[in-house]
């Protein structure tokens, strides 16, 4: 069994994420931590703690500050960041810190899923112990990489598909372009570039908003059951 640490500076979305986790065979949530402070004390008091999702935001630190102090104290649990934040120097700063993934908020149960399953991979090949060849060392680093996602038209990000992917499954209504590209933090353009595909892959519906004069808004509803 793996034990995961659910890290989130916010109570509701840790319970959401600890529920995702529970979902799938082989996890168990030891505990949750809503700060940097109380996130070290249970990595160092669990027994047998696996992994730990950790958000970057916390009222008194960051996630990086916490991934910084576990090593400078010897603790070796695995790490997998499940954050908002998208600047590439933060991403890049948990990369050089050991962290083995980054799961950008909002994400989809399928999005957490993914990762949670090839981390899963990664141990049963880890505990085979041993030497390894090129083949399994390259299995081994590429564990935990991102499939591109299946039908994905050339000039799409999958990262990106499943930020606005995400963003539309949460949101609980019918969404426009420019509601997404605010929500998400994409240009407009991008937004409905991507949910066009959502549409065309009968994941999202148009559905048609008139106002008082001119062109009726476009707005996209989810339709697909993750």
């Amino acid at each position: 069994m793996i034990e995961v640490l659910i890290v989130d500076d916010d109570a509701r979305v840790a319970r959401v994420n600890a529920a995702y986790v529970e979902k799938l065979p082989g996890f168990h949530v030891a505990g949750q931590a809503h700060d940097a402070a109380g996130a070290l004390r249970r990595i160092e008091a669990l027994p047998g703690l696996d992994l730990v999702l950790l958000d970057h935001y916390l009222p008194d630190g960051t996630g990086l500050a916490v991934i910084q102090e576990m090593r400078r104290r010897g603790l070796q649990t695995d790490v997998i960041m499940v954050t908002a934040a998208r600047d590439v120097s933060t991403v890049q700063a948990a990369m050089r810190h050991g962290a083995l993934q980054y799961l950008v908020k909002p994400f989809t149960f399928a999005g957490l899923r993914a990762k949670l399953e090839a981390y899963a991979q990664l141990r049963r090949t880890l505990d085979g112990g041993g030497e390894a060849e090129q083949a399994e060392v390259d299995r081994i680093f590429g564990a935990l990489s991102a499939p591109a996602a299946p039908g994905l038209p050339k000039g799409h990000s999958p990262t990106t598909a499943e930020l606005v992917r995400g963003c539309l499954m949460n949101a609980g209504g019918p969404l426009s372009a420019q509601e997404i590209a605010e929500r998400t933090g994409v240009s407009r353009q991008t937004a409905q570039r991507y949910l066009k595909l959502l549409e065309r892959t009968g994941q999202a519906r148009l559905t048609l908003k008139y106002g008082d004069a001119g062109r009726p808004e476009h707005r996209y509803v989810w339709t697909a059951h993750v």
